[in-house]
């Protein structure tokens, strides 16, 4: 009963870590619902074997991603981050103007990403240094890296030719 009470501890303290993952791979509410609760299972099936050689986020990250993956491949569906651009606020002047049009063209372009490119990208835009990204994804820290370059240089020269 203690693990039980400890997991949904985590799990209310971490929810927005969970959305954010089930958001990045889902284009409805209800499919991010359907995902989160996915990931909240899996969650679920593998908290006794989480031996804390991690933080609880990096571990939380790396199931949440997997789940994610393997849920986006099972339905063959494609990801969206669109619900992210909805809940931005309005601009008020002439330079938050002009940042969300930036932000805008760069959710454009990790909409076009495969699964793997959108994760690495949601945990760059969390802050994650490369090991951490390194730790929850399963690459290593060179590979996270050069992932990281190439999806940025891609970016670079799609926005130069809009």
């Amino acid at each position: 009963m203690a693990s039980e009470t400890e997991f949904t501890r985590l799990i209310q303290e971490h929810q927005g870590l969970l959305m954010k993952v089930a958001s990045i791979y889902t284009n409805t509410a209800t499919d991010r619902e359907d995902l989160f609760q996915e990931i909240v299972y899996q969650l679920w099936k593998c908290f006794d074997s989480f031996k804390g050689e991690s933080k609880i986020t990096t571990w939380m990250y790396r199931v949440g991603m997997n789940t994610a993956i393997t849920h986006l491949k099972k339905s063959k569906k494609q990801a969206s981050l669109s619900s992210w651009y909805v809940e931005m606020p309005a601009a008020t002047d002439k330079e938050d103007a002009l940042y969300e049009e930036r932000l805008a063209l760069v959710h454009t372009y990790i909409q076009t990403l495969n699964a793997l490119e959108k994760g690495l990208m949601l945990l760059v835009l969390e802050g994650k240094s490369y090991g951490e990204i390194a730790e929850i994804t399963g690459l290593t820290s060179s590979n996270v890296g050069t992932r990281i370059s190439r999806i940025k240089n891609k970016m670079k020269s799609n926005i130069v030719k809009k």
